[in-house]
C-alpha cells in the first residue's frame, strides 16, 4: 500500500509517499479501514519537526495523521457490529500508538469507530474525530449547568467552532474570541463574540463561569474565572495551579466510538460545523504541511490518498 511518511525529522520537505508497505491485518477487535480520507493537525508538524516534547512509542520512520473516514476492507473476530463495506468515522491516538490515517488503509479498534456520517463527504466527516471529541470532551470537565457563561478562545478553529456548537447544544451562554474576521461565523454557532486583543482581561466584558483556552493565552485567563468557576486547557502541561476554588484541566483527547456516534448525528442534522479548507492527495503532502503551518486556517486542512 501507499503511505506519506518521513524517516527523519525536517521541514515538510522530509515527507514522501512510501509505496509497496505491507498492507495492514486486523486482530481481534479490529478492522482494517480502507482510507477516503484523513485530517493535518499542528501536532502533526510539531512531530514532523522533532518538537514533540514527550517520548513516543516506537522510533522512525512515521506516518502521520489521526482521523480517518473510510469503508471497512476487513473485520478481525470480536469486532463489534462492523460489516465488509461499512462506510466509519473514527481516530487513532497517534501519540499513544504511531499508527497513522495518511495511509491506504489502517487498523484500528473497533471501539474507536462509529458508522459515517450520511450524506456527507468523506473529506468533511474526517474532521469530526479528533477535534470533535476534543470539543465535547472538554464540555464534559466543565460539568457545568445549562445557563452557565462560559469564554472559548482560539474559537473559530477546529475545535473551538465544534465547542461553540456543543456549548449551545448544551444551553450555556458562549463566548468566542477570534479575530475580527471570524465574527460571522462565531455569531453563527449562537455564541457573542470577543476580539482578540493584545490584553484578553482588560477587553473581556465580563467573568465567566469557565474558560477553554484553545488558543493557549495561558494561565492569565484565570482572572476572567469566577470563584468556584472551571478553566480547561488545551494540553496537560499547560494546566494552571487551581485559585480560589476554580478547577483546572487539561485536554488529552481519547477515541470514543460511542461518544463519536452522537456528534455523528448532530454533523448529519447540521447541528455542528464541520469546514473544510484545502484537500492534498499524499503526493501533496508538503503543501499541505506548508498551507497549515501559515496559520489563519478557517477549516481542516484534508489528505486523501
Amino acid at each position: 500500500m501507499r503511505a506519506v511518511s518521513y524517516s527523519q525529522f525536517g521541514g515538510p520537505e522530509v515527507l514522501s509517499v512510501a509505496a509497496d508497505l505491507p498492507i495492514p491485518e486486523p486482530g481481534p477487535g479490529q478492522v482494517r479501514v480502507r482510507v477516503a480520507a484523513s485530517v493535518l493537525h499542528p501536532v502533526d508538524l510539531m512531530i514532523r519537526a522533532g518538537r514533540f516534547p514527550a517520548p513516543l512509542p516506537t522510533g522512525l520512520p512515521y506516518t502521520p495523521g489521526w482521523d480517518v473516514a473510510g469503508t471497512v476492507d476487513a473485520v478481525g473476530p470480536s469486532a463489534g457490529d462492523f460489516n465488509v463495506g461499512d462506510g466509519v468515522i473514527g481516530f487513532s491516538p497517534w501519540v499513544r500508538t504511531t499508527v497513522g490515517t495518511h495511509a491506504e488503509y489502517v487498523v484500528l479498534e473497533s471501539a474507536w469507530l462509529t458508522f459515517a456520517p450520511k450524506g456527507i463527504p468523506a473529506t468533511e466527516a474526517a474532521t469530526l474525530p479528533t477535534n470533535g471529541l476534543a470539543a465535547a470532551q472538554a464540555l464534559d470537565l466543565l460539568a457545568l449547568p445549562a445557563g452557565s457563561t462560559v469564554l472559548v478562545t482560539g474559537a473559530a478553529g477546529q475545535v473551538g467552532g465544534f465547542t461553540l456548537a456543543l456549548a449551545r447544544a448544551a444551553g450555556l451562554h458562549a463566548t468566542g474570541l477570534a479575530g475580527a474576521d471570524d465574527r460571522e461565523f462565531v455569531e453563527s454557532q449562537g455564541a457573542a463574540f470577543m476580539p482578540r486583543s493584545d490584553d484578553p482581561i482588560a477587553a473581556a466584558p465580563d467573568n465567566f463561569d469557565a474558560v477553554v483556552d484553545l488558543a493557549v493565552i495561558g494561565p492569565s485567563l484565570m482572572e476572567l474565572v469566577r470563584d468556584g468557576g472551571v478553566f480547561v486547557a488545551a494540553s496537560p502541561p499547560l494546566r494552571p495551579e487551581p485559585v480560589r476554588g476554580i478547577r483546572t484541566f487539561s485536554l488529552d483527547v481519547l477515541p470514543d466510538g460511542s461518544r463519536l456516534s452522537d456528534l455523528v448525528k448532530r454533523a448529519e442534522s447540521g447541528d455542528i460545523p464541520l469546514r473544510v479548507a484545502a484537500v492534498h492527495p499524499f503526493a501533496d503532502a508538503a503543501a499541505a504541511h506548508d498551507r497549515l503551518a501559515q496559520g489563519a486556517v478557517r477549516g481542516a486542512v484534508a489528505i486523501v490518498p
